[in-house]
């Protein structure tokens, strides 16, 4: 069984969800939102560091898997979308974890079955695929989409395409640095 987090990054709210996948089983395993509030940007992006630290160490991923920026008409929030996804990408690689980007437009095709399916249908789809009683918040169930897509993506059962960053399948070598001081 592999576990994924699946992440719908924001830079007020960031979706989160923890599935276990098997070939073609999916097993929800926790989900929520990270609520950051409208503070100052760098203490907001530091909260978002903290909150994903405490879910990878309560429910031990193996991998983790982030929605890629897409085009936004408003180029200062298309930034602070790609900051929220660099300290997402960070805590991921920190944790030595295999990090994989999938554009939104595949992961609702791959979930829904059509690349421009709305919030309420991912919430439907997410909720029928992992056996929910109730759907779960918009941005949680986008995270979860997210986990699924990579699910079906690494299983092959979703087609293999360009879906993951070739870049991102090793592990991360976090740590091999050193800071020189004048003493040296």
């Amino acid at each position: 069984m592999i576990r994924t987090l699946g992440i719908d990054p924001g830079s007020q709210k960031t979706g989160w969800a923890v599935i276990d996948h098997q070939g073609q089983r999916l097993i929800w395993v926790a989900s929520g939102v990270i609520r950051l509030g409208s503070g100052p940007f760098p203490e907001r992006m530091a909260t978002l560091g903290l909150a994903l630290r405490e879910i990878l160490v309560s429910h031990q991923p193996t991998q983790m898997a982030i929605e890629e920026v897409f085009l936004a008409k408003d180029p200062q929030s298309a930034l602070k979308l790609g900051h929220a996804r660099g300290v997402a990408m960070f805590i991921g690689a920190e944790a030595q974890l295999p990090v994989f980007e999938y554009a939104a437009r595949r992961v609702k095709q791959v979930v829904v079955g059509q690349g421009q399916a709305d919030k309420r249908q991912m919430q439907t789809m997410v909720k029928l695929l992992l056996g929910l009683s109730q759907s779960l918040p918009e941005d949680a169930a986008d995270a979860a989409g997210v986990a699924i897509c990579h699910a079906h993506s690494s299983s092959g059962l979703a087609g293999t395409g360009s879906t993951t960053s070739q870049s991102h399948r090793r592990r991360s070598q976090v740590g091999r640095w050193r800071l020189k001081d004048d003493a040296s």
